[in-house]
């Protein structure tokens, strides 16, 4: 160690500093700043990631010496606002330099930097680098104030709003991913464009067994990695089973509350893909990857409300199917569908799931344990686990817009009343006269930019926003020429 730095022990994190001074920690965060000197002494961490989500559910950050984090623990870590203007190939789409940066604030004006404030209570060790530690992070602006566009705010303002109505949130995951040998990592110079080239994958198993036995043991050494991984990082792993395609995967989770499923969320996925890729594969969370005999992947998320008072589910009645809350809950979900969709399947390739996988929904409906319903209820009558399974979503959706989302439509369903209707009995995807599913992203937009109720929980700023970065993407979309035109006009005109 440098003998001109302090050493872990000679820091004090209470001392006066941008932190303290934003008022950004509560106590229980304070309480545990203070013992993570010691913690990463003893755990001779070497290097902290700190990180946090974009729009897009990327983790993204800087990696600090430890002793540098701790000092990062007063002032917090000085990162560009550019990651926040950015569609998903890294492309800037806002004008960063203009005196608000695209932005609408002259705090985040000239690609200039925002801070990142560690949150204590989500220090992970990595189990695969273990001199190494993550700490998921919130987002503030150099005045000292939130900045509107931190995903993580975004969720504890819906969060907040329930708990205005007594109630707290509890979700389930249920995800869907693949595995694939690395066969080439294309990494010449004319293969690394923006975003570069894909690798060229092999599978590491045959598929379409679902749930049969051997495939499971052919892959256990890759799930036996996962399981390991997420039990270092205390995720609650609840199963990993061998789904459908070639090395898919399928993982649930027991139930978490609030922030912790999407932080949980979050960390799963980039962990995943960093360990994959230590071993030599590729790990991803795509909906439909155009590979061949390769199956769509979602995930499906279990929600419920919790009553604050007395901590029973909100949605269980002793008399009926579901409470009036869980009714009006679902009539809020269903209202609200096509707003939805832009935050459950924020990419182009998730409609291609939607409109391609027999098992995927394509009609705004409920049904009471009906798996090709977009809202499943699981459960039902007097079972204490009841809950609403949504599975329109797709694997790589930001945990925390997806789930915010859905807690702001089922909150107005439940203030309002809202009646979802019967559940329906038959075959969810002959009921032609229910309302269909948004068949693109373009639609979604759409449907979003029109929604109140989403404007009003998220606010006009981050929804604006969030529009004029999807309507970036879709045009680049619109704009590349396609094998399918390709072999379809060329030859023929």
């Amino acid at each position: 160690m440098n003998s001109s730095q302090p050493g872990p022990q000679e820091i004090n994190v209470g001392h006066t500093g941008f932190i303290a001074a934003a008022g950004a920690w509560d106590e229980a965060q304070s309480e545990r700043a203070a013992q993570l000197p010691e913690l990463l002494s003893e755990s001779n961490i070497a290097t902290v990631r700190v990180v946090y989500s974009d729009q897009h559910g990327l983790m993204r950050g800087k990696a600090l010496s430890a002793e540098n984090f701790l000092l990062a623990l007063k002032n917090g870590v000085a990162e560009t606002v550019a990651n926040l203007g950015k569609d998903t190939s890294n492309y800037p789409v806002v004008p960063l330099f203009d005196r608000d940066g695209g932005f609408g604030i002259e705090q985040m004006g000239g690609g200039g930097d925002m801070l990142l404030v560690p949150d204590p209570m989500t220090l992970k060790i990595l189990p695969w680098a273990p001199d190494t530690a993550w700490i998921i992070s919130d987002l503030y602006l150099k005045d000292r104030t939130r900045c509107p566009f931190d995903c993580r705010q975004l969720m504890r303002n819906a969060l907040n709003a329930l708990k205005e109505q007594e109630f707290d949130y509890i979700a389930g995951l249920e995800l869907e991913f693949y595995v694939f040998d690395i066969e080439d990592e294309k990494l010449s110079l004319s293969e690394s464009g923006q975003p570069p080239d894909p690798p060229a994958v092999k599978a590491i198993s045959h598929g379409f067994q679902y749930h049969a036995e051997h495939p499971m043991d052919r892959v256990a050494h890759v799930a036996d990695m996962i399981r390991d991984m997420a039990a270092g990082l205390e995720l609650p792993l609840r199963t990993i089973e061998a789904e459908w395609g070639p090395g898919q995967f399928e993982v649930t989770f027991n139930p978490l509350s609030g922030f912790a499923a999407a932080d949980s969320l979050l960390l799963f996925r980039s962990a995943v893909k960093h360990l994959m890729r230590r071993h030599g594969l590729l790990a991803s969370f795509m909906a439909k990857p155009a590979l061949p005999n390769v199956y769509s992947s979602g995930w499906h998320l279990h929600q419920s409300l919790r009553n604050m008072s007395t901590r029973a589910n909100a949605f269980t009645s002793e008399d009926s199917l579901l409470s009036d809350t869980g009714y009006h809950y679902i009539g809020g979900l269903l209202e609200h569908g096509a707003a939805l969709s832009a935050f459950s399947n924020p990419t182009i390739n998730g409609y291609k799931r939607l409109n391609a996988n027999p098992l995927a929904p394509n009609r705004i409906l409920w049904a009471h344990d009906n798996r090709g319903a977009m809202l499943r209820l699981v459960g039902g009558y007097a079972e204490p686990g009841t809950r609403i399974e949504n599975r329109s979503g797709e694997p790589s959706a930001n945990p925390y817009l997806y789930m915010a989302s859905q807690i702001y439509a089922g909150l107005d369903g439940v203030r309002n009343g809202t009646d979802p209707g019967e559940p329906v009995q038959d075959n969810p995807y002959r009921q032609t006269d229910r309302p269909a599913m948004p068949r693109s992203l373009m639609e979604a937009v759409e449907a979003l930019d029109k929604s109140a109720v989403l404007r009003a929980g998220f606010g006009d700023q981050f929804v604006d926003h969030f529009l004029h970065i999807k309507r970036a993407e879709i045009g680049r979309f619109l704009a590349h020429v396609t094998d399918w035109e390709h072999r379809e006009y060329f030859e023929m005109y």
